[in-house]
């Protein structure tokens, strides 16, 4: 209860200062995934350079991308970075997404996603919350900077931040999605590699609280 309680507070402030609406920005849940896999190691900048390219090409879709020529998606996708690996991941989440579509088991179409080489649970977590609207709590590098930094001494590993935040808010879809939105654009904004406490309007934040400390 302590740390629900200690979430939602924070959720409160974030909401306060960030909007959410439309922030995994869309047109389809197959677009969603796609992006999910090109935003490794990249910028959304170029993730939307990559899929608005597959859009002239009229591909985005599973049936389109799995008929497509390996060098014109490996072009198509190049400003994403990592081209090479992430076509293959992409051709890959293509052949099976719509079996994964019908699927009603959350776990068992994390199973499948996670069989994919090139997918891992922050992947798999985001194509689950963002695209296929299932229960579950993304955590990215964003995520656990900011909670180490308000103060979560005990966080061990990406397990056990998720289980925390699904024991809080079980089955929340919505609130995953915002509370997760505003993290990131706190972490942005504020918390960045090298934090801005001194204009950090979380006042319970451990490492704002104690600005300037290292």
């Amino acid at each position: 209860m302590e740390n629900q309680k200690i979430l939602e507070d924070i959720f409160i402030e974030l909401r306060k200062r960030y909007n959410p609406h439309g922030w995994w920005p869309a047109e389809t849940p197959f677009e969603i995934a796609i992006g999910a896999v090109l935003t490794q190691n990249t910028n959304w900048n170029n993730v939307e350079k990559a899929i608005s390219n597959l859009k002239k090409l009229r591909v985005l879709s599973p049936e389109g991308l799995c008929k497509l020529d390996n060098r014109t998606l490996i072009e198509a996708i190049k400003p994403a970075g990592f081209y090479t690996r992430k076509s293959k991941v992409v051709k890959a989440i293509s052949r099976i997404f719509k079996s994964l579509w019908v699927e009603e088991d959350m776990f068992e179409i994390r199973k499948k996603l996670l069989s994919i080489k090139g997918i891992g649970k922050e992947t798999a977590d985001s194509i689950l919350l963002y695209a296929f609207e299932r229960p579950i709590f993304v955590v990215d590098a964003y995520t656990l900077r900011f909670l180490k930094r308000y103060g979560f001494d005990n966080l061990v590993d990406y397990d056990h931040v998720q289980a925390m935040f699904q024991n809080a808010f079980p089955g929340n879809v919505s609130l995953f999605r915002d509370f997760h939105a505003v993290i990131v654009e706190h972490s942005k904004a504020l918390c960045r590699k090298k934090p801005d406490c001194n204009n950090c309007f979380l006042i319970k934040c451990k490492r704002a609280a104690d600005a300037g400390t290292p």
